[in-house]
């Protein structure tokens, strides 16, 4: 895969040069009730990540792909996970920078990776679970057809708080 191409912006592999995108983001505390995260990433174990990220999809089941703009200033990512190929479906998560924010890129790169997922991987199926207080990306998902199926109470725990989650799917007919 070379690049996803938009209006104003495009979806690209990882490459060495995104260690230190990487590594800042991936230790940002502040996204680790989204990700799952329970300790700090060494720079040695991303740049591991970073040298197998070109593996086969169908092997390692994701794909993770960096969100910039024609002037080749990272916005964010944007991951397809836990790609199950025999049920066609995947999850996705997004993130774009806090001073790249409301301007219309988190809705291009999903619509782009909506495209790519259909028409590349033949998926069925698209989900995503999101924080019920993430009122930004569940409108953000809702806006490109995703439709809201359930509700996970009590799901996530951040800060010795108990958060719900929602779960959103997009059929990709």
């Amino acid at each position: 895969m070379n690049t996803l191409k938009g209006k104003n912006i495009f979806l690209r592999a990882l490459e060495s040069d995104d260690i230190d995108y990487l590594f800042s983001l991936e230790n940002n505390e502040k996204y680790w009730s989204i990700s799952d995260a329970q300790v700090p990433f060494s720079r040695y174990l991303l740049t591991n990540y970073l040298e197998n990220s070109n593996m086969d999809i169908y092997k390692v089941k994701q794909l993770r792909l960096v969100i910039s703009n024609y002037e080749n200033s990272t916005i964010g990512l944007i991951d397809l996970f836990d790609i199950d190929f025999k049920n066609k479906r995947a999850g996705v998560a997004i993130i774009i920078n806090e001073n790249k924010q409301s301007r219309g890129y988190a809705k291009e790169a999903v619509e782009l990776l909506v495209k790519y997922s259909k028409t590349h991987l033949s998926l069925h199926q698209l989900y995503c679970n999101i924080l019920e207080d993430n009122t930004r990306s569940i409108k953000l998902f809702k806006s490109v057809n995703f439709t809201e199926v359930g509700m996970k109470k009590d799901w996530i725990i951040f800060d010795g708080k108990f958060k719900n989650e929602v779960l959103l799917q997009l059929r990709c007919i």
